[in-house]
């Protein structure tokens, strides 16, 4: 093997972390995926005599690299029509790549990737490089170009900002599932009473259409207009929809996708509050955000 192949061999050991690491930050596979691209340009031409851990090292150039893709974003973020969702991403290793898969190290949660939406810049690349990847502070300052003292503070202020805001309450795989399938089997027959009966008074949906589909402009926040919504959705007297629905493992958790003929319509999430009752809803209707969710027909039978 030559140095040339030794060199992208041991860079791709660790591409399915820094993947995870940059989705962590940023929140789109496309851009993770770039971000970890100019890495790999980074490490081949770095002189690496003096990297005593490779996985640390380059888990710091890439969160450097995605901190930067992260302020880039803020006049698109600006701009975007409607709440902001990050990607879908496919759970299971039968995806066709193993680094937008893998170890996206334990997987990020929708509603976790959301709460993350709401930090700044440096808290969020802070947090995870100390919540995540367990680096030294000293290690992260580096990383960042701040004080020991100030990343301590940055990370003390997302940690907190994160378990304030994080779903508190789980509920097991097949009560998620059974949930799900009682609120889409109600929906798709316009039964508005058995959906709402299944929100928490609280309920609320967050839609990302981006422009490009139908999707609430702001969070609606009322279960009955929550479930009017959503009837609307599957309506199926609209013209050239052929809706059908599959629950899979999106992110680490079951989620319920929406396919119009073979095409991706959409994606969502439920969490749920202490009663068993949905509390969040987040719909991904974007096409440009559901590129990494298979067609119908690369499902398995």
């Amino acid at each position: 093997m030559s140095g040339d192949e030794e060199l992208a061999a041991e860079f791709d050991e660790h591409r399915a972390v820094l993947v995870g690491a940059a989705y962590r930050v940023v929140g789109s596979v496309v851009d993770a995926e770039d971000v970890v691209q100019e890495t790999w340009l980074r490490w081949s031409a770095a002189d690496r005599e003096d990297v005593r851990d490779v996985r640390a090292y380059l888990i710091r150039i890439t969160s450097r690299l995605a901190l930067n893709r992260l302020r880039q974003q803020k006049t698109r973020r600006e701009q975007y029509v409607g709440p902001w969702l990050p990607e879908p991403i496919l759970s299971t290793r039968e995806a066709d790549d193993p680094a937008v898969v893998a170890e996206v190290a334990d997987s990020v949660s929708m509603a976790m990737l959301v709460v993350l939406e709401t930090l700044s810049p440096l808290e969020r690349a802070a947090f995870v490089l100390r919540e995540v990847f367990d680096l030294p502070f000293g290690e992260i300052a580096g990383t960042l170009g701040r004080s020991e003292a100030a990343v301590r503070q940055l990370a003390h202020r997302a940690r907190e900002h994160v378990h304030a805001r994080q779903p508190r309450h789980q509920v097991d795989k097949a009560r998620h599932v059974e949930v799900t399938n009682q609120f889409l089997s109600a929906a798709w027959s316009g039964d508005l009473d058995g959906m709402v009966a299944l929100l928490a008074p609280d309920v609320v949906l967050v839609a990302d259409g981006g422009g490009k589909k139908q999707a609430a402009i702001r969070p609606l926040r009322d279960p009955n207009k929550i479930s009017r919504w959503t009837i609307a959705l599957l309506a199926p007297g609209q013209p050239a929809r052929d809706l059908v629905v599959r629950l899979m493992e999106l992110n680490g958790e079951s989620a319920f996708v929406f396919y119009d003929g073979d095409e991706v319509d959409s994606a969502g999430f439920f969490d749920f509050d202490e009663t068993g009752r949905i509390s969040q809803i987040y719909v991904v209707r974007n096409p440009d955000k559901l590129t990494h969710v298979p067609r119908l027909s690369e499902l398995p039978d």
